[in-house]
């Protein structure tokens, strides 16, 4: 199984079905890849409903008959423009063809900018999931929580965390979100597409090696084999 950091929080996972996290390419300044160049996507999972994060949801569903697991109300909202869903909230997990979804808290918003207007997204999530034999946490956009120690009995092989700051974690409170989950490896994302996010992925590297984990710094299009 390949799992590959197409930059901000965009991760592709390329096993027996081939799954979309967030997925923000056309528009995305560190993307190194266009829509076109995707693989067959089976089933997209949306974190929240912000525009860096919904993405081309609509538009990568439509053509590849693909399922968009995500919360309720964004579910809503896609079923609405002809997109195959599933709906979960939070705490809940459910066994795909592929594996098991949890979605987890994340501390962030989810509102849905549809025109000039904003739609209520619910509640944003973070994605726990069981695949071929590993688990992969992606925290979504988030602040640091303490729901977050619940995940070191997961035992993760992988986590995505967030450390831009300003929206989501900084360096800091990164490393002690690795420190909670206690993942084997930490891959970190949500930083440097804009000024306004830039982190020093170094120094989160250095830091989290420090509390005992190891720290895969992903440049994008970069991958990991699971």
């Amino acid at each position: 199984m390949k799992v590959t950091f197409l930059g901000h929080a965009v991760v592709l996972i390329e096993g027996k079905k081939n799954i979309i996290i967030d997925p923000f390419i056309s528009g995305n300044p560190v993307c190194p890849v266009k829509l076109e160049g995707l693989p067959k996507i089976d089933y997209i999972l949306v974190t929240h409903g912000h525009g860096d994060h919904l993405g081309d949801a609509v538009e990568i569903a439509k053509k590849n008959d693909a399922t968009v697991i995500s919360n309720y109300e964004i579910c809503h909202y896609l079923g609405k423009k002809g997109v195959k869903t599933h709906a979960m909230h939070i705490g809940g997990s459910y066994l795909f063809d592929f594996g098991r979804v949890k979605m987890t808290p994340a501390v962030h918003g989810s509102g849905i900018l549809d025109g000039d207007s904003m739609i209520y997204g619910g509640n944003p999530s973070g994605f726990l999931i069981t695949i071929e034999g590993k688990k992969i946490y992606h925290a979504g956009d988030t602040g640091l929580t303490r729901e977050m120690e619940l995940l070191a009995e997961e035992n993760v092989d992988v986590a995505f965390l967030p450390i831009g700051g300003n929206f989501v974690m900084d360096v800091e409170d990164a490393v002690r979100a690795a420190v909670m989950i206690k993942p084997k490896k930490v891959v970190p994302m949500h930083y440097g597409t804009w000024e306004l996010i830039f982190a020093d992925v170094e120094l989160f590297k250095k830091k989290v090696e420090e509390k005992g984990v190891e720290c895969v710094i992903l440049e994008p299009g970069e991958s990991l084999e699971l």
